[in-house]
């Protein structure tokens, strides 16, 4: 699918009504527009919170009125060790929706289910996003 910032909005709800799971992982080269689109993301799960991009902070709550959505950011970690540190098993242990960027830096530690969502740039104005559920 591809989109431009004009219909974010629709790029979310297609994402959430085409996911049977709460684990969110984005994959796109830096300022590809992830944090743009996590956004809207959460919006659409029901958050009015100011939704910004945890990097130096690897973890940011948001509220609903159903469940939180916890949004990592892992571009600067140094080792799982820190990942460990801050507690993300407990997070993930939790009903709530997870979105996590830049997962790969950090090869050991994979996850069973998510969904897959991976942005690329099509030109100055549009993104391209492709989805897939692994189990």
């Amino acid at each position: 699918m591809t989109y431009g910032l004009d219909n974010l909005e629709e790029v979310a709800r297609y994402i959430l009504n085409n996911s049977t799971h709460k684990t969110f992982l984005f994959f796109g080269e830096m300022g590809v527009g992830k944090t743009t689109l996590i956004k809207a993301l959460v919006k659409h799960l029901g958050s009015e919170d100011n939704v910004s991009s945890p990097t130096y902070a690897l973890v940011n709550e948001y509220l609903t009125d159903d469940k939180p959505i916890y949004h990592f950011d892992f571009y600067r970690i140094n080792s799982i060790e820190e990942v460990y540190d801050i507690g993300f098993e407990d997070y993930l242990a939790q009903d709530a929706h997870i979105i996590i960027e830049w997962l790969e830096l950090i090869k050991p530690l994979w996850l069973e289910k998510f969904v897959k969502v991976k942005l690329s740039l099509v030109d100055v104005d549009k993104r391209k996003v492709e989805m897939s559920e692994v189990f």
